[in-house]
């Protein structure tokens, strides 16, 4: 029965996952022609909608319409001023697109008249090169790509090779009107770049007169623009006639770089008086110009952003989907299995328990035995040896045992605190309404290689510390202060009481603690030329 269910729910997923697919490939190219049908009128909801495409596509891994959509949306950032951005996309759509894909040429196509618009010359003519090389490019893609080299060429003022690169199309074909116009008037200026002898104006100027019929208004921006070169060192009256012809086109079609280029002209060919007014706007404009490209900019890296956040929290949730689904399908089995399981596992655990609690009690046991009965064996064997009995010094080491078997009492079975918790506490602990006591360094990476005696040793000479300033410093303010170098474990111990003179550092308890660092291989430093207070400095090996 479970393998006919099976092969049901595989016949189902696939049905499934067929009529996605269709879904998918569908609303992709809906998007995608959206977003061809608003391409150069508005470019921000076009790089939307090949946007929306991308992400339809990628859930088929359709690279070949991926790149596409993203060769499109590169065309939409160039149209907008992000020439950077632009560049950023075709190379994501070099990353997976194919040798063979019928869509590379527009990739270099693009590419190079990025470098164009970037005054790139050389680089443009590398990925024009690349593009012509392509065999599954278009006729008239191929004459446009042509028509842009040869512009490359000339800017380089290389004009034989311009030239050369134009005559290879054939303009007795049927082409388009527009671009055979641009074709012929770009011949005529390249002829006239190579000769300034060479009357191109009067052929210009009747391309012109075409391009005006065939309301082709872009194309006339750069006839415009020839036309005011040929008659700048001829007749300026007719340069400045063709600069001012310029930016009324460029005006009327809102074409703000063509608007600029022509208020340069204007600047140079009119009365002083009025180029003065033309810088005046020639500055506004370009600072508008700029701060559009960068919001455009910030527009289209926004739109990738959240379509891919959008896109990974989608995918999160169908990954969360489909792991619910399996497990699911595994809990029935789950569920048998983890009775069984659960029985034994009870047995054990119990079992484990008792011994945890034994092994608790036997720990617990030794550490009352070595806390309380070795303190108050050490504290008898002094009293018992020692001829000078100290009192004081006998109850403070009765104290400290105390204070460690209070320790133990209040600790939870099986629980045991962290050494470096246990300086914390005891430095903390004679902090009240007249002293304050403060701690740095105490980390417990600084204890990590310190032995259990070691550190016992250590924490009854920090309290053999803290039990001096208490009955000697008059401190209000004291600070201990913890560091390990190297192989080495460093305490500053620091206070701002009434200090003590050299002579009498021993005989105010601090006895023990010489010893005691001493028998761990340490060093024990007192500073007492320090304005006020005292300095101690403890220094042993840490491991």
């Amino acid at each position: 029965m479970i393998k006919y269910l099976l092969i049901i729910m595989f016949f189902l997923v696939s049905c499934k996952k067929e009529k996605q697919q269709s879904f998918d490939t569908i609303n992709g190219d809906k998007f995608y022609d959206e977003g061809i049908l608003l391409l150069q009128k508005n470019n921000i909801e076009a790089y939307k909608k090949f946007q929306q495409a991308i992400n339809y596509y990628k859930k088929q891994k359709d690279n070949s319409n991926i790149s596409k959509s993203l060769i499109c949306q590169a065309i939409a950032q160039q149209g907008s001023g992000d020439i950077f951005g632009a560049e950023a996309t075709l190379v994501e759509a070099l990353k997976i697109i194919k040798d063979n894909d019928e869509s590379l040429y527009s990739i270099y196509d693009t590419l190079g008249n990025l470098k164009l618009d970037q005054k790139e010359y050389e680089q443009a003519l590398k990925w024009y090169n690349k593009a012509l090389s392509e065999n599954t490019i278009p006729e008239t893609s191929r004459i446009n790509i042509l028509s842009n080299k040869s512009v490359a060429a000339f800017k380089l003022k290389r004009y034989d090779e311009a030239l050369d690169i134009l005559s290879k199309i054939d303009l007795t074909k049927d082409l388009d009107l527009k671009l055979k116009n641009r074709i012929r008037d770009n011949i005529e200026y390249i002829k006239w770049l190579k000769n300034k002898n060479y009357p191109a104006q009067r052929n210009i100027e009747a391309i012109a007169g075409l391009k005006q019929k065939n309301s082709d208004f872009w194309g006339l921006n750069s006839t415009y623009a020839h036309l005011s070169d040929i008659y700048k060192n001829i007749d300026n009256e007719k340069s400045l006639f063709y600069a001012k012809k310029m930016y009324e086109t460029a005006t009327k079609i809102k074409s703000p770089d063509d608007k600029l280029e022509s208020i340069e002209r204007l600047i140079i060919l009119d009365s002083p008086v009025n180029s003065k007014n033309y810088f005046n706007q020639y500055k506004k404009l370009s600072d508008s110009i700029q701060s559009s490209r960068n919001d455009y900019r910030t527009r289209f890296s926004f739109i990738k952003y959240d379509s891919e956040r959008k896109e990974l929290d989608n995918a999160q949730k169908e990954l969360k989907i489909s792991r619910q689904y399996f497990f699911l399908g595994l809990l029935g089995l789950a569920i048998i299995i983890l009775i069984i399981w659960y029985t034994k596992r009870q047995k054990q655990l119990k079992q484990e328990k008792e011994l945890e609690v034994k092994n608790t009690q036997l720990k617990m046991s030794k550490r009352v035995h070595d806390v309380v009965a070795n303190g108050i064996y050490q504290v008898m064997a002094k009293i018992e040896n020692q001829k000078d009995f100290d009192r004081d010094k006998a109850l403070d080491e009765l104290e400290f045992v105390y204070e460690k078997s209070r320790d133990l009492s209040y600790e939870k079975a099986g629980e045991e605190k962290e050494f470096s918790q246990e300086i914390s506490e005891l430095i903390a602990g004679f902090n009240n309404a007249t002293v304050k006591t403060f701690t740095a360094g105490n980390d417990p990476s600084v204890w990590e290689k310190v032995s259990p005696a070691v550190k016992e040793e250590v924490y009854q000479m920090v309290r053999e510390l803290m039990v001096n300033m208490k009955k000697h410093s008059q401190a209000s303010h004291v600070a201990v202060k913890f560091e390990k170098t190297g192989e080495t474990v460093e305490i500053q111990y620091k206070d701002n009481g009434v200090g003590i003179s050299g002579d009498l550092i021993y005989k105010n308890g601090l006895r023990n603690t010489a010893s005691r660092i001493e028998a761990i291989g340490g060093t024990i430093t007192f500073d007492t030329k320090i304005e006020k207070g005292l300095k101690v400095n403890l220094s042993f090996p840490a491991s």
